[in-house]
């Protein structure tokens, strides 16, 4: 992703991302069991050997996912995002970067890797053209495991989420034009109930994730959930319609 890639995947403000969107109706999601929680309510703990690439690429394979359809619109700009699932001393998560404070639009916000697709790309070579250009992360076309839904974004994107297998321990390597800081996130912490909020803007929910003392928000946010809804839990949730905050519309 270079400079000019830029809203296709951010969402968050600041490296904890604490609320800041005083005023605004919190609702909290239904309380729901972990999936394959016992009755003393505990949820899955995603220790090592938990997940396999198999174990992802099934829930994928099962899951039928929607592309965008927005009537009347004008045509959006395609970009793709990488889920990229590898294992840290065998316990399982995924990649989310801080971007850079250099970058021309949502510096310092939070993001999957990703960013708008090159003239003849389809999603998964973005998605993996991406990885290597953002966190040095090579993978080949058979790392591929399935496409989530498409999310259009308020700024002009259609994002294609891409859930790619990327091994064990493997090592990232930031570029500092586009990213300033790489988190590993691993499952445990990707399984929370979101949050929604409501504005006056829109009549569509404002979907944010708790992380690590603050939030994620959509698109980035909206994307996650359809995966820990979907590979974490096999739920076919869907989430095009959850709205992003206003200050990540533009």
């Amino acid at each position: 992703m270079d400079q000019r890639d830029t809203d296709s995947g951010a969402s968050g403000r600041g490296a904890a991302d604490r609320d800041d969107m005083d005023g605004h109706d919190f609702i909290p999601a239904s309380p729901r069991p972990a999936a394959g929680a016992g009755n003393d309510g505990a949820g899955v703990q995603f220790g090592p050997g938990s997940v396999t690439e198999d174990d992802v690429r099934r829930a994928v394979s099962a899951f039928a996912r929607q592309e965008a359809r927005r009537p009347g619109e004008q045509s959006s700009v395609g970009s793709a995002v990488a889920l990229a699932v590898s294992t840290r001393d065998g316990v399982p998560g995924i990649w989310l970067t801080r971007r850079s404070p250099a970058l021309r639009k949502h510096p310092g916000q939070f993001a999957l890797p990703g960013g708008r697709m090159d003239p003849g790309e389809d999603a998964p070579t973005a998605a993996r053209r991406e990885l290597t250009e953002e966190l040095g992360v090579a993978l080949p076309d058979c790392a591929v495991l399935g496409l989530l839904d498409d999310y259009p974004t308020r700024s002009g994107y259609t994002m294609t989420p891409v859930v790619l297998w990327a091994g064990a321990d493997r090592v990232t390597t930031a570029n500092p034009g586009e990213v300033a800081e790489v988190f590993f996130v691993p499952f445990d912490e990707l399984d929370v109930e979101p949050l929604f909020d409501r504005i006056p803007e829109s009549q569509r929910p404002v979907i944010k994730l708790p992380w690590r003392g603050g939030y994620l928000h959509a698109p980035t946010a909206a994307v996650i959930y359809q995966f820990r809804e979907v590979v974490l839990h096999g739920e076919h949730t869907r989430v095009a319609d959850f709205e992003q905050p206003v200050f990540a519309w533009r």
